[in-house]
């Protein structure tokens, strides 16, 4: 018997047969994982249904109407409405700055790490990682000094907000870029390509980076699905974004604040799907090859 199971496995090695690897524990089975993913997609469906039922509402009698889109675009509304796009504006300008942040300071110094100085990877990691450990409120509290100095220097613009939101997304950018790193072999892909002849340029730009693409578009969208929903420290810093600016609204309009509200919640979830369709069409040549 153990014979022929040991000629059963060296015959499927030598014809290239696939082997099953065992599994630890028992797996959940199709009705148990069908049951987990329907309560799991009541929890998050149900809000959003009450939330999108709640922008179509007229008044307390039950009746739907699509008044409170239209009226966004009603010139007569401008003035009460005004607040949110320029906040709008302002979040996005925040997103566009705390990126770039994330690809000219973090892409560089995880890259550095990885080929120069593996040893300084824990280091890097921790780093990266405290923001998250620590409450925005706390952190509040030590930017306000910092950020008088800011005012003086650069003044009190919105944009300057990137540079403490850029500390708030280290831990969500990390992680993306730190997995992709870890998923190939950084050293040997660069040692090969210079013994090519490449340059570090290049080295960097057509080898590593194309490898890195998903982990740098995930970082990317994470950090700008941050940016968006941030508000303490846009509320505490007396600055006006996208979330403070619904706040405002929202106390003479809150149809309107629910209209915004969604429109963020949609966009964030399409991100997060982006997230997991992003290099999918481009290893779907390979495996079929």
């Amino acid at each position: 018997m153990s014979a022929a199971t040991g000629g059963r496995t060296v015959r499927q090695r030598r014809t290239g047969g696939a082997t099953r690897v065992g599994r630890f524990g028992a797996a959940p089975s199709r009705v148990t994982a069908a049951i987990v993913l329907v309560v799991i997609g009541l929890v998050f469906a149900v809000p959003l249904v009450a939330l999108a039922q709640f922008t179509f509402r007229q008044g307390t009698d039950g009746s739907l109407t699509l008044a409170h889109y239209t009226a966004l675009v009603d010139p007569v509304n401008a003035a009460t409405y005004q607040p949110v796009f320029d906040g709008l504006g302002a979040s996005l300008l925040i997103a566009l700055i705390t990126v770039a942040i994330v690809l000219l300071v973090l892409l560089p110094a995880q890259i550095i790490t990885a080929l120069r100085y593996p040893r300084l990877r824990r280091v890097l990691e921790f780093v990266c990682i405290v923001p998250i450990t620590v409450p925005v409120v706390v952190l509040v509290v030590g930017f306000i000094p910092v950020y008088q100095v800011v005012a003086e220097v650069f003044g009190s613009d919105a944009w300057t907000l990137s540079f403490a939101i850029g500390i708030i997304a280290l831990p969500f950018a990390f992680r993306p870029i730190a997995a992709a790193i870890t998923a190939m072999d950084m050293s040997v892909l660069s040692e090969a390509a210079r013994s090519l002849g490449a340059s570090w340029w290049t080295v960097t730009w057509r080898v590593l980076l194309p490898n890195l693409r998903r982990g740098i578009t995930a970082a990317c969208f994470l950090t700008i699905t941050v940016v968006l929903g941030e508000y303490t420290l846009a509320s505490f810093l007396s600055r006006t974004t996208f979330q403070t600016a619904l706040l405002l609204v929202q106390s003479t309009d809150p149809y309107v604040a629910a209209i915004f509200s969604l429109a963020a919640l949609v966009f964030g979830f399409v991100l997060l799907v982006l997230i997991g369709r992003v290099g999918s069409r481009r290893r779907a040549p390979k495996e079929s090859a």
